[in-house]
């Protein structure tokens, strides 16, 4: 039989821990993939382009995640995912990916760069973020906003979350621990090879410890894949 593309090694194990107040799990695997240096070397192959315009988005260049991949991944999280978050029997009903390469100086952040941020309000969406570099990239950090008191938005909160912040500032550049409107709740550093879950609507923001050491070399920078996939009841 011929092998996947992108077989996960042997032994890889999830472990959930429920950070905040809201206790939301968040997913770590370390040593997921068999060979992590494939994917890079895909990475390395692949064209980036500007993931950020005149209104923010991510601070850095995008591509086109493999499919194989994509569904590799979440093909082996979604019984995981559903188990960690009591969701019950759930099937993906959509997913997408880029490799994503953090690029800007502190100094060209726009407001909504430089603050925590969520990828979306829906309930059932989970971002996947598998770290491609090592510790001195930095990590993620998950928040809670002083004002409100919410980490996880929805529908419902997202109105009071945005006047709240409409008066509000931000910190100079990559946050990085608690700012005058944000507690930082939990964190987890980089590490090649390197997987993280948490649900899309948790307030979180990638550490930028060494902007220095930002490349736009997949092989040197702060390289990562990133999948976000939306589950429904089964």
């Amino acid at each position: 039989m011929t092998p996947p593309p992108f077989p996960l090694a042997r032994g890889a194990r999830l472990t959930a821990s429920a950070i905040g107040d809201a206790r939301e799990p968040v997913l770590q695997a370390d040593d997921l993939l068999a060979d992590p240096g494939a994917l890079v070397a895909v990475a390395a192959a692949s064209r980036f382009e500007p993931a950020y315009g005149p209104a923010g988005g991510y601070p850095g260049l995008r591509s086109a995640l493999p499919e194989a991949y994509i569904r590799a991944v979440v093909n082996a999280l979604v019984g995981p995912i559903a188990e960690a978050f009591a969701l019950g029997r759930v099937r993906p009903v959509g997913a997408q990916g880029a490799f994503s390469l953090v690029t800007q100086r502190p100094d060209a952040l726009l407001p909504p760069q430089r603050a925590p941020h969520v990828d979306a309000v829906h309930p059932m969406q989970f971002a996947i973020l598998h770290y491609l570099c090592d510790a001195a990239h930095g990590g993620t950090a998950f928040y809670r906003h002083r004002a409100t008191g919410f980490e996880v938005l929805s529908d419902a909160r997202l109105p009071a979350y945005t006047a709240a912040r409409a008066g509000e500032g931000t910190s100079a550049g990559y946050i990085d621990g608690d700012d005058g409107w944000f507690v930082q709740t939990a964190r987890v550093d980089a590490a090649v090879n390197r997987l993280v879950v948490y649900r899309s609507a948790l307030l979180h923001s990638g550490l930028v410890p060494a902007p220095e050491r930002l490349r736009a070399d997949p092989r040197t920078g702060r390289l990562t894949a990133n999948v976000f996939v939306t589950l429904a009841p089964d």
